[in-house]
């Protein structure tokens, strides 16, 4: 049977593709549709469907941009309801792809509306299971995320919901069924996913802690609910975008490719509430940028910094890019819902320095020269669990995505330094103290990677200076 997985690194994020008979369907898929679009086009088929899993909250889907462009009929699973066009399957219910055979499977729990598709290949074989955020690899869908959106659900009862789908409808399909997931590791709608994408049925029943056969509907809710971190704020705001519908994003291109001068820019910044947002890599902002300017580098996890960092999807922006990268730059925060990108920097930030216009920078030192000085204050902005594996004697840690609550934490009258793993997320934290008035600190460059290599004494304890 013909399955293409699509995957996006950068969202841990898995499409999938089938086509048979000069029809084609689409399961999840992303934002931006140009790359189903052509993948369909390139085996002479129609796209007759987008399946949607359930309504994500991780990204927001491509579905209404497919709907229009292509002519394809939008599916959801039992109760999910749409505020547009959209057909609600039962449970059961069959879809033709060419001589393939889609079927629906409601396996509520990470949603009330989760479905599962069973794929059936041209000879009536069942051939593998499109599972959305029902089950990962080594993992199944974190059931906290619904009820941020629907307010009469609890976590609890999504748990037992889902535990019931997994031992009714998952477990007593044939092992060698392939089970083809929504998301890897690095996504955060599951704790203990893999780093594989696919694997048969069967192997999980062996490997994978929520399918143990004698675990109990109590154990299972336990397990799955100890450990969640809290989901990151833009989440319950990409659901209701799914939900309620989105703007094309060749609408949200047309407003965000506004080429502004220094002038222009400064101006917009100063006349609207738009954030400065600076993509370019941590090096090259440390060196020089914007006054009051963030840094999120697009040569890291963008997508999800952004919905960490910035709270709300409606924030209006303007970018300081370099100009080939402007269009990566503005899909990708559309495919966290970020559309309010009104225009970007002329030629960068090359054009802002050459302008004459005030510049700030950031202190970097090396992880020997931090090695060197006595009696440091180091602040650790990793997670608390990579904080708990290893940390720099003494280090205090304030993730970085508890930051805006613990500024107060951040000393004004002593130097300090902070460190992450490899300095990607300490300039996040840097330009964002930079924009509250620190600058009373310098940044490890390299982060704990770096300082592994020098004579820091190290800790693989938790130790008091632990703040989050």
């Amino acid at each position: 049977m013909k399955v293409e997985q699509i995957y996006t690194g950068c969202l841990a994020h898995a499409a999938y593709y089938i086509e048979n008979n000069g029809e084609a369907a689409i399961f999840d898929p992303l934002r931006e549709v140009g790359p189903y679009l052509e993948r369909a086009e390139k085996d002479n088929a129609k796209i007759k469907y987008v399946f949607e899993t359930h309504f994500h909250a991780d990204f927001v889907s491509g579905h209404l941009d497919l709907q229009k462009k292509a002519n394809a009929e939008i599916v959801f699973g039992p109760g999910a309801k749409p505020a547009y066009e959209a057909t609600t399957a039962e449970d059961g219910q069959i879809f033709n792809v060419g001589n393939y055979q889609v079927k629906v499977i409601h396996t509520p729990g990470h949603t009330m509306e989760s479905t599962t598709y069973m794929l059936i290949d041209e000879n009536g074989k069942e051939h593998g299971i499109i599972t959305g955020d029902t089950l990962f690899i080594g993992d199944v869908g974190r059931p906290d995320l619904a009820q941020h959106v629907v307010s009469e659900l609890t976590e609890e009862k999504l748990a037992g919901h889902l535990f019931d789908s997994l031992r009714n409808k998952i477990m007593p399909l044939s092992d060698d069924l392939i089970v083809y997931p929504n998301h890897g590791a690095g996504s955060a709608c599951g704790k203990k996913m893999s780093k594989e994408t696919t694997d048969t049925l069967g192997n999980q029943k062996k490997t994978n802690y929520a399918l143990r056969p004698d675990m109990t509907k109590e154990e299972f809710i336990s397990e799955l609910l100890t450990g969640l971190t809290t989901p990151p704020v833009y989440f319950p705001q990409n659901v209701l975008m799914n939900i309620k519908g989105y703007d094309s994003l060749d609408d949200v291109k047309e407003r965000a490719f506004v080429s502004m001068t220094p002038e222009a820019f400064e101006a917009a910044a100063n006349e609207t509430d738009a954030l400065v947002l600076d993509v370019r890599d941590a090096e090259t902002f440390a060196k020089g940028f914007i006054p009051n300017s963030i840094n999120i580098g697009l040569d890291g996890n963008f997508a999800q910094w952004v919905g960490e960092m910035i709270p709300d999807v409606k924030q209006t922006i303007l970018l300081v890019v370099d100009p080939a990268s402007l269009d990566e730059t503005v899909t990708r925060l559309s495919r966290v819902g970020y559309d309010g990108v009104i225009g970007y920097l002329e030629g960068g930030y090359e054009t802002w320095a050459n302008s004459g216009k005030d510049v700030d920078t950031i202190q970097r030192v090396d992880a020997n020269e931090f090695a060197a000085v006595n009696d440091a204050t180091l602040i650790d902005i990793r997670k608390k669990s990579e904080y708990d594996s290893e940390h720099v004697v003494n280090a205090i840690n304030i993730p970085l995505n508890q930051i805006n609550d613990h500024l107060a934490s951040f000393p004004k009258d002593t130097f300090f330094y902070i460190n992450c793993a490899g300095g990607y997320r300490s300039m996040i934290a840097s330009s964002i103290l930079k924009q509250r008035g620190w600058d009373n600190f310098a940044d490890v460059r390299g982060g704990f990677s770096a300082l592994k290599d020098t004579e820091v004494e190290k800790t693989e304890y938790v130790c008091p200076t632990t703040l989050l």
